[in-house]
């Protein structure tokens, strides 16, 4: 995984990306992503369950309330460009929400996923994954 972002680019000759450039609901849409595979990956690694089940587990990782607590255990952790990117996420502005979230929870959230956007589109994926542990520990949290 950890130069997959590398990979991609190389096989679809895609140019540098200028990540300044990005909104942070962009970051936010391909950190969603990440973040979950990411979570998928550690659950269907750890042992045989069916689908079905490990969507539930997933689900309960992935969910806004759980990036919300994540985040939040994570800012003292956060270097200067993180919280920058995790603040430019949390203070996007939106046009939905998500349907079983406090603002509080979707706001931070967003952050969290801009966070896991940015560390992924600039080949950060061990720290994200350090982050990511780092999270589940403080939370209590374990896929």
């Amino acid at each position: 995984m950890e130069e997959s972002i590398k990979y991609l680019k190389e096989q679809f000759e895609l140019g540098e990306l200028d990540i300044r450039t990005c909104s942070p609901v962009v970051l936010a849409y391909i950190g969603d992503a990440v973040y979950e595979l990411v979570i998928r990956t550690v659950l269907v690694c750890r042992g045989g369950r069916q689908a079905n089940t490990l969507h539930k587990r997933a689900s309960s990782y992935v969910k806004a309330s759980s990036q919300a607590a994540m985040i939040e255990a994570l800012q003292e952790d956060l270097t200067e460009d993180e919280m920058q990117v995790y603040k430019r996420g949390r203070n996007a502005k939106t046009v939905s929400m998500a349907k079983h979230a406090t603002m509080h929870d979707y706001r931070h959230a967003t952050g969290f996923e801009a966070l896991m956007g940015y560390l992924y589109l600039t080949d950060q994926m061990k720290r994200m994954i350090d982050l990511v542990k780092l999270g589940l520990e403080k939370t209590g949290g374990t896929p």
